[in-house]
C-alpha cells in the first residue's frame, strides 16, 4: 500500500490527500474494510495521530489531523465553531443554473422520523458544463453534467450531497442520494466507479499560532500525483466542458468567504 500523500506538517498538526474509499478510521458500520487514515498514518509517521472532523468514505482530497492533544482541542473547536472554510468540487446531474445558496435543513440519516432537522447552508456555483450527444436516459437524446463548486457553510453529515440531490442535480457516482441508471451509465463511459466529490480546499487558522492556513489538495497544481487526482485530471481534460475550470469570471464564494474568515 503506497504511502499517503502528506499535504502539511509541522509538530501541531498533518494534512493528507484521503483516497477515495478509504474511511478516516475503523468503524462497526463498514466491517469489511482493511484501509483506514487514521491507522495508516499513524504507522507512516510513527506517531499517535488525532481525527478532528471526517470525510465520507467515498470522498477524496484534504483531511486534517492533530499531532497532540492540544492541538487536536483546537482544531476541533474551529470546526465547531464554523471557523473553517471548505470548498469542494462535484460533478453532477444536468446543467446547474449559476450560482445559489442552498438554506435546507437536514435531519441526521439515522434520527427518528419525529427528530428536528437541523439547519444547513451550502453555496453552490457552476463552474462548467458539458453535453454529450449520448443518451443516459430514454427521454433524452443527449446527456448533461455541470462542474459544481461546493462551499458548505455548516457541517451536517451528507450535506453537500444532500443538498445537491434537494435541487434535483444529485453527485454522479452517489449511491445513496444519486440516481442508479445514471451512475451505471457514467461508469460505463468514464470506465470506473466513484462518487465525483472532491474535497478541494480547506482554509483554517493554524491550533498554536493562530496563523491562517489555507491548505490546496494539489487538484489543479503540476505534479501532484495519486490514483485520484488522476482519476480528475482525465475526467477535466478527457471530457468536453465548456470552460476551463478556473477561467475568469469564474466562481467568487471561496474568495469572498476567505475574505471574511474569522479574526
Amino acid at each position: 500500500m503506497p504511502p499517503l500523500h502528506i499535504l502539511w506538517r509541522d509538530d501541531a498538526m498533518v494534512a493528507v490527500y484521503k483516497p477515495a474509499g478509504w474511511l478516516v478510521h475503523r468503524t462497526g458500520l463498514d466491517t469489511g474494510e482493511t484501509r483506514f487514515v487514521m491507522q495508516a498514518l499513524r504507522d507512516q509517521l510513527g506517531q499517535h495521530v488525532y481525527p478532528v472532523h471526517r470525510l465520507d468514505k467515498g470522498t477524496c482530497g484534504v483531511l486534517v489531523m492533530g499531532l497532540h492533544p492540544a492541538a487536536a482541542r483546537a482544531l476541533s473547536q474551529a470546526f465547531e465553531r464554523h471557523a473553517v472554510r471548505k470548498r469542494y468540487l462535484a460533478m453532477v446531474r444536468g446543467w446547474f443554473p449559476g450560482s445559489t445558496e442552498v438554506d435546507h435543513a437536514l435531519r441526521p440519516d439515522d434520527a427518528p422520523p419525529d427528530a428536528p432537522a437541523q439547519p444547513a447552508q451550502t453555496r453552490l456555483c457552476s463552474l462548467a458544463r458539458l453535453e454529450l450527444p449520448e443518451s443516459s436516459d430514454p427521454r433524452f437524446a443527449h446527456t448533461r453534467a455541470s462542474l459544481v463548486q461546493a462551499v458548505p457553510l455548516t457541517g451536517r453529515r451528507h450535506q453537500i450531497r444532500r443538498h445537491l440531490k434537494h435541487l434535483a442535480h444529485p453527485i454522479i457516482g452517489d449511491a445513496t442520494h444519486g440516481k442508479g441508471p445514471l451512475n451505471r451509465w457514467w461508469a460505463t463511459r468514464l470506465g470506473q466507479q466513484r462518487l465525483w466529490l472532491h474535497a478541494w480546499q480547506l482554509a483554517l487558522p493554524h491550533p498554536i499560532t493562530g496563523e491562517w492556513l489555507e491548505l490546496d489538495s494539489g487538484l489543479l497544481q503540476p505534479g501532484t500525483a495519486t490514483a485520484d487526482i488522476d482519476d480528475w485530471h482525465r475526467l477535466l481534460a478527457q471530457l468536453p466542458w465548456d470552460q476551463p475550470l478556473l477561467s475568469p469570471g469564474a466562481c467568487r464564494t471561496w474568495e469572498s468567504s476567505a475574505a471574511n474568515r474569522p479574526q
